[in-house]
């Protein structure tokens, strides 16, 4: 990519904050905006572990403590609102942090509205769909009576609060439904990192429904078309999109490939599904290749060797 080339067309935004910005999208995508001439402040509760540089520039606080959120200078012209508790069951087995994602969510545009910025980008999730009986989900098939656990009520709820400040204080949005982003700088228990994890040591895995079927998106396609929202920002804001990889895998699939790519000797175990879980998603991304030109580059196989690739290096078994 021609970066120089590219930069007039950057400078709609001359200041950006990142929510969430030590995370696995927010450092990655923390990292691409620096590279492309962007000046960015990253606020998180947790300091950066990949990186000395976005760690200087991160504010560390929480979205739930207002003498944090005044740390903040208010001179940006674009907030980037990844922070989220993320795990679906997780926040079944506690939901008090499903209302710390709504708070969260509530005290950044009561900051940004506070602080007369106009522009917010925020991070859904394809949870916002639930289980209904489609094949394949547009941006419009959302559902509030298909809300199937605490998360996808934060979504839900947060996206609506989002609509509502953009109806109410001429507030200019995208929102980004992702789905199962994975890749560097993701140590976590989600599915990928645990089964890299496991499979290293020849651990079972455990897999829960053997017809679960969702969508894995690799990581540098995932920041690939935020950048490019935030690049046409001006000509598709107030827009909801799918941002995801187009195909769909069972997780029975995407755990074999990791076995045999990591020449692992573990047991694949499935079990019944959870509740609160959604057992099958496919995105329709026509939207986003019409509107932003975004066009994911990495099938699950090559995804899944640079992840093996970038874990192997990075962390230590």
């Amino acid at each position: 990519m021609n970066i120089k080339a590219s930069v007039p067309n950057m400078r709609k935004f001359k200041k950006i904050l990142i929510t969430g910005s030590s995370g696995t999208i927010g450092t990655a995508l923390f990292e691409a905006l620096l590279e492309r001439g962007y000046q960015v402040i990253g606020f998180d509760k947790r300091a950066n572990q990949w990186s000395k540089k976005l760690n200087k520039l991160t504010i560390k606080g929480s979205l739930l403590n207002q003498k944090d959120i005044k740390k903040l200078p208010k001179d940006f012209d674009l907030i980037i609102h990844l922070a989220a508790n993320a795990r679906v069951y997780n926040l079944i087995i506690n939901p008090r942090l499903a209302l710390e994602n709504i708070v969260s969510t509530y005290n950044i545009l009561e900051f940004a509205l506070k602080s007369h910025i106009k522009n917010f980008i925020f991070s859904s999730s394809r949870e916002v769909y639930g289980n209904q009986k489609k094949n394949i989900f547009k941006e419009e098939d959302f559902n509030l009576y298909f809300s199937e656990s605490p998360y996808s009520a934060t979504k839900i709820s947060s996206e609506a609060l989002i609509y509502a400040f953009a109806k109410c204080y001429k507030m200019n949005y995208l929102v980004f439904r992702f789905s199962n982003v994975y890749g560097k700088y993701d140590i976590s228990d989600r599915f990928v990192p645990l089964l890299i994890r496991k499979m290293k040591r020849n651990k079972d895995i455990e897999i829960y429904s053997k017809n679960k079927d969702l969508v894995f998106t690799y990581i540098d396609d995932c920041t690939d078309g935020i950048i490019k929202g935030i690049e046409k920002f001006p000509r598709v804001k107030n827009n909801t999109f799918n941002l995801a990889s187009p195909k769909s895998y069972k997780l029975t699939k995407v755990a074999k490939l990791l076995k045999k790519f990591l020449k692992s000797k573990s047991r694949i175990i499935v079990k019944p599904g959870r509740i609160g879980e959604v057992e099958k998603f496919r995105a329709d991304i026509s939207k986003a290749k019409k509107l932003l030109k975004y066009q994911p580059k990495h099938s699950l196989e090559n995804g899944l060797k640079l992840t093996i690739n970038w874990y192997s290096k990075f962390v230590k078994n």
